[in-house]
């Protein structure tokens, strides 16, 4: 199987929002508060066009299966950067592609001068929060900075070494 990890191009916007849509609504999470209804869901590769931000998307056999990026959200601590919007296709998931992604980040992020991570997600999400909490994310009591993703209730943070 032939996979490729590459930042996102202007190309790629209609294929990530359908695969974020579709991950939400299979889960029961488009709803309010989630990035179902965030404006920069149809628009990633311009909203990630700021300074210290990227948005890697994953390609098996050519077609865009996922994605995740790091964004340097408001009201976040001195040195920390949120990781957003990781989704795969359901036939992309359990084969370790979220991991490489989520590698990828936290390399990233170290090059880019980060000291933490801080992500959001909701118990639906559990599969997913077993992996964030197996590479070494730690939950928090409340969320942090300005997402505006009210709808979660699970806040993680890891710490770059």
């Amino acid at each position: 199987m032939s996979i490729t990890i590459r930042a996102i191009e202007p190309g790629d916007n209609v294929a990530m929002a359908s695969i974020i849509r579709e991950t939400l609504t299979e889960f029961g999470l488009n709803i309010p508060g989630t990035a179902y209804f965030d404006e920069s869901t149809d628009h990633l590769y311009e909203s990630f066009q700021i300074d210290k931000s990227v948005y890697f998307v994953a390609l098996e056999e050519g077609e865009i299966v996922g994605g995740v990026g790091l964004f340097p959200t408001n009201g976040l601590p001195e040195g920390t950067v949120e990781l957003v919007k990781m989704y795969l296709k359901s036939k992309s998931r359990g084969k370790g592609l979220g991991k490489e992604l989520m590698l990828k980040c936290i390399a990233l992020a170290k090059t880019l001068g980060y000291k933490k991570i801080y992500l959001e997600s909701m118990p639906e999400l559990s599969t997913a929060v077993s992996a964030y909490e197996k590479l070494g994310f730690k939950l928090l009591q409340k969320p942090l900075g300005d997402t505006g993703h009210y709808s979660c209730e699970i806040w993680m943070l890891y710490q770059i070494v």
